[in-house]
């Protein structure tokens, strides 16, 4: 039995309202008690004895993140700098270039993997989703490297791992090699683009589904085609998923088409969505339309956001901070009110809030899970806005980062590497 007791934190307690319009966010300094990975207690000037005491000045207590969309296992990231080559055939550019790329990088992609995690981890993600190459120029290398680089982060986070045939499941012939990355330990079946890298829709699809079978295991496919196209191949994996029994178990990252439709279109889309329970993962991209994440989240889509990579070859951009995230998605949908801005931190912990839509107090309460964060800000409106640092990470009671310092004594501050 462990126990830690957390002295002095600020936690969010309702809303300010003043003529139906929220204006602040009231709180409260309190402590928090945890026993054995849970809370167990909270109130004023708490007595208890605990194994570890920390006193959090006044720090904002808030539910950690979930990186939900990261490519751990091929990265430059903690390598020396190197920019992107020009696209000058589309997504098959990038395509050829790994067939190339990746094997050459394999001796260091552990490494790499290694401290892209550390980096996230001190930025307050204690889950992870990372997709993970499977192809016939690595194999399934890269499964075996990225299930190892997460194994030395035991009881510091959870993780996912994506098996993910990026040159095309039929494309590049990946279908026995998917499988096999399944046996190996993937927890979710990949996929990408069946329309115009496999040029075979439904049999790409087809093909997926009865993997995640196969494996009892459920779906995380990346859609990036636009419009009508994409908007297809939704509706073609929510039938597949129906009837595979994986109503629940499937998430499309990027989902792009969702920012191209409007009106009636969009509205049936959503319900779609939303009656599969299909969740919808994306970077909030700024170089395209946005998917519009509100009111697909309204709308009982749940929308996640991830990085995508912090840097390589697809990408020099990336930085790990979702905090940073929040805020680009605040500015990108002009969220500048109090109530607005606290909402948004429900797409970086798969919903979990301090408060309701009401102003109820929800988070954290007796027997939750102590995954926090302690961050340097008053309220989440002002951590959103105005980008605070994370102080504490804190997994399952345990103290996990610490200014940037894992637990493991490797020193993460400083800035991004790489």
């Amino acid at each position: 039995m462990t126990t830690l007791l957390l002295k002095n934190v600020t936690l969010e307690t309702g809303f300010q309202v003043e003529e139906d319009r929220v204006v602040a966010t009231n709180t409260a300094v309190r402590d928090v008690l945890v026993k054995d990975g849970k809370v167990e207690k909270i109130g004023e000037s708490l007595g208890d004895s605990a194994d570890t005491v920390i006193d959090a000045a006044g720090n904002l207590l808030m539910p950690s993140m979930r990186e939900m969309h990261i490519h751990v296992d091929k990265t430059y990231f903690s390598g020396p700098w190197k920019a992107c080559v020009p696209i000058t055939n589309g997504i098959i550019t990038r395509i050829e270039e790994e067939e190339k790329l990746l094997p050459q990088q394999l001796p260091v992609a552990l490494q790499r993997a290694e401290k892209m995690i550390e980096w996230l981890l001190s930025q307050g993600h204690t889950h992870i989703r990372s997709h993970c190459n499977v192809d016939p120029q690595i194999g399934t290398k890269h499964i075996e490297i990225t299930l190892e680089a997460f194994a030395k982060f035991e009881g510091m986070l959870t993780f996912d791992v994506v098996a993910f045939p990026q040159h095309g499941l039929l494309r590049s012939n990946s279908e026995a090699l998917m499988r096999e990355a399944m046996r190996k330990g993937a927890t979710l079946v990949g996929g990408v683009d069946p329309a115009t890298i496999d040029r075979d829709i439904e049999r790409s699809l087809e093909t997926t589904m009865d993997i995640a079978v196969e494996s009892g295991k459920g779906l995380d496919i990346h859609i990036h085609d636009g419009d009508s196209l994409g908007a297809f191949e939704f509706t073609k994996l929510v039938e597949l998923a129906t009837q595979a029994g994986k109503i629940g178990q499937t998430t499309i990252s990027h989902a792009i088409a969702l920012g191209d439709l409007q009106g009636a279109e969009l509205e049936r889309m959503t319900a779609t969505l939303r009656d599969a329970q299909i969740d919808v993962t994306s970077t909030i991209p700024t170089n395209r339309p946005t998917i519009p994440v509100q009111y697909l989240q309204q709308n009982g889509v749940n929308v996640s956001l991830g990085h995508d990579s912090l840097t390589d070859h697809w990408s020099p951009y990336g930085t790990g901070d979702t905090i940073e995230k929040l805020s680009i998605l605040a500015e990108r949908f002009r969220f500048m009110d109090e109530f607005s801005l606290n909402r948004t931190w429900q797409y970086a912990t798969g919903g979990i809030m301090p408060l309701d839509d009401e102003g109820n107090a929800v988070w954290p309460k007796i027997g939750d899970d102590a995954n926090f964060l302690l961050i340097d800000a008053v309220c989440s409106a002002q951590a959103v806005a105005r980008r605070k640092p994370i102080t504490k990470v804190i997994f399952q009671g345990n103290v996990v980062s610490d200014n940037g310092k894992v637990q493991n004594g490797v020193q993460i501050g400083g800035g991004l590497r790489g």
